[in-house]
């Protein structure tokens, strides 16, 4: 048989052989290096794979943790940890709660805007919809809101973190989509191309994320209108809404201007995302220690806790190297270009049939694990055949928080199961979350026939 042919075939088993060890509850990162290089040495049996190419692992670690851009990542996760102890988000809820306690479906806008608020401050999924589901949930219930729209509201706010920046998740495609960029713009003969950076996918992100905000804030009115059972209003009694207005801004502005100084620096061109980063753990500190929330102890929980989280992460990134070296040198490249280029439909339908691999895959691994597995594989073929790179980048970012929504494995769904009341079934949180994937199905639609949904504020601003 033919060497090439062996090698793809090979790349191919490795591929699958990753997701099954994966579904049998493996760890992540190192069943993703075990078993590239198990399927190394079964490639050097068969001439397809010479294990000197496994010397290139060295240069890529360095090269990782050397990484200016990277630094953001455990100063972003700082941020988020450090507003999470100071319970800035427990403050917004019930301000916000009171604030909109006249309307139907009050309770629902005010979970929808504090998940944006903390999704442009902390730009972390998990966290967002624990304190929400603990903090909101129980207050809805009693409320008299349907279960199933309480539930399906908390996590889709709380999966807001995905996509609006500063997502981690867009940190690490933004520096993965860049390198990808200009490999393939030097391939075609493009030696001086257009650079992309992670400020790119934020500027690309922002929109999409609004339009996110927007749809979920529009079926909570459409709900309140057509069922207003299901999402009752909560009146305050008039005395306590004499010093409303101050609790307002007490718990509103401090984090708004986190998010400005943050965002406002990255958008504005001021400072890089990693410059921001830092103005954004010091401010949080500082906003913790305005609070009286601020000890050694605690200091002490949130690096613990930000550590953890980084080493997480980049140890899956350093199992997703050894996979895409083996992958690579067997021929693995090769396959997924011939796969993608027979698409019908160009570049359209290469890019389709990557965004369904990925929802489907988004049921069974975490959205870090398809970004350092899935993204390497496929970006080049669809940057080779046109598509934007910030244009797939925001895409990809979308689809994922997509997949973290739909039942039954979405990751936001377990997130609030491990905190709901024991009243609130597990059927009614994955029923409650349908209405919002098929929101997020119609903004994915949205930003497929218009693009300029993503790339119109990065040409702008860049």
């Amino acid at each position: 048989m033919d060497a090439v042919l062996i090698g793809e075939i090979l790349a191919g088993l490795m591929f699958f052989g990753v997701i099954a060890m994966l579904m049998l509850g493996f760890p992540v990162a190192f069943t993703l290096a075990g078993t590239s290089i198990l399927f190394g040495i079964a490639g050097y049996h068969f001439g397809v794979f010479d294990p000197s190419n496994l010397r290139a692992i060295a240069g890529r670690y360095t090269g990782y943790m050397i990484n200016e851009v990277l630094v953001a990542v455990p100063l972003f996760i700082f941020m988020g940890v450090m507003l999470e102890r100071s319970r800035i988000a427990e403050q917004l809820l019930s301000t916000m709660g009171r604030l909109f306690g006249d309307m139907r479906g009050g309770l629902g806008f005010s979970v929808i805007v504090v998940g944006t608020l903390l999704a442009a401050s902390t730009g972390v999924v998990g966290a967002t919809v624990v304190t929400m589901g603990l903090i909101s949930l129980p207050a809805m219930l009693r409320a008299g809101y349907d279960p199933k729209l309480a539930c399906g509201t908390i996590c889709a706010a709380g999966t807001l973190g995905q996509i609006i920046p500063p997502s981690t998740v867009l940190i690490f495609m933004g520096d993965m989509i860049a390198g990808m960029h200009s490999q393939v713009q030097m391939s075609l003969g493009n030696f001086a191309p257009k650079t992309v950076s992670v400020g790119d996918l934020f500027a690309g992100a922002f929109i999409p994320g609004l339009v996110l905000v927007g749809l979920y804030a529009a079926y909570m009115a459409f709900k309140a209108v057509t069922d207003p059972q299901s999402c009752p209003a909560t009146p305050i009694p008039p005395e306590e809404k004499a010093g409303l207005w101050k609790e307002i801004l007490v718990a509103f502005v401090p984090p708004l201007l986190l998010i400005v100084a943050v965002l406002g620096s990255i958008l504005g061109g001021i400072a890089t995302p990693t410059e921001a980063a830092s103005v954004g753990a010091v401010g949080a500190t500082l906003l913790a220690a305005l609070r009286w929330r601020l000890s050694l102890r605690v200091l002490r929980e949130v690096a613990i806790r930000t550590a953890v989280v980084t080493s997480m992460i980049f140890i899956i990134l350093f199992g997703a190297s050894v996979f895409a070296i083996v992958f690579r040198q067997m021929g693995g490249d090769l396959l997924v270009r011939e796969f993608l280029t027979a698409m019908p439909g160009g570049a359209t339908g290469a890019m389709i049939t990557v965004m369904l691999i990925m929802f489907v895959l988004g049921f069974i691994l975490d959205t870090f694990e398809i970004i350092f597995i899935v993204l390497p594989i496929t970006a080049p073929t669809l940057l080779l055949l046109g598509v934007d790179p910030v244009w797939l980048g925001v895409m990809i970012g979308v689809n994922l928080q997509t997949s973290f929504l739909t039942p039954p494995f979405g990751f936001s769904l377990f997130y609030l199961r491990g905190v709901a009341p024991n009243s609130v079934s597990t059927m009614q949180i994955y029923r409650g979350a349908v209405p919002f994937v098929a929101l997020q199905v119609v903004a994915i639609v949205l930003l497929f026939m218009f693009p300029g949904l993503v790339l119109w504020l990065p040409s702008i601003l860049f």
